[in-house]
């Protein structure tokens, strides 16, 4: 009888851990790709984790300068397919990227905005400020422009890139 109720409780137990971890995985946030793109994606933190590291200084909406640390959003496109370099040209170039935050906010960024083969400045996804995790308010995940004025298109709370094209 008592091996009946250990091998229940063991049983038990593993059942109750696989449904814990399948809720975790269910409530973990999750960042789509899709759109006009070969491979859409469902990534998460460990998928992403995967992508080279970034880190750049910039001033944020109040004007103090912090270290955003993430993935570059060129890298994250790439994921899905999203060709750049000498492959953007000619009709590519009506190719852009909405990025939409969880409160339905969007914000437009042209393809060669965000290739290295047209400009030096990396805009990254980012999921760190100044070595901490973001904010609930932020994150998970951000959009940092550095150098830009206004940081209006700095979408924090980012759940979805969508590359679409003007035609």
């Amino acid at each position: 009888m008592i091996r009946l109720g250990f091998r229940f409780s063991c049983a038990s137990f593993v059942l109750l851990s696989v449904v814990s971890i399948a809720v975790a995985q269910a409530n973990e946030p999750k960042l789509t790709v899709g759109g006009s793109v070969p491979q859409p994606q469902r990534l998460t933190a460990a998928s992403l984790s995967k992508l080279p590291r970034v880190t750049v200084k910039a001033k944020d909406h109040s004007g103090k300068e912090s270290t955003f640390e993430g993935v570059s959003l060129v890298e994250v496109l790439k994921l899905a397919g999203v060709q750049f370099g000498e492959s953007l040209r000619g009709k590519r170039l009506q190719e852009f990227l909405v990025v939409e935050a969880a409160d339905g906010y969007k914000a437009v960024f042209a393809l060669p905005e965000i290739d290295p083969a047209f400009t030096d400045r990396v805009i990254i996804l980012a999921d760190r400020r100044d070595g901490m995790r973001l904010t609930d308010k932020e994150g998970p995940w951000q959009i940092v422009v550095p150098g830009e004025k206004r940081q209006a298109r700095w979408v924090r709370q980012v759940v979805a890139l969508t590359v679409r094209t003007t035609s």
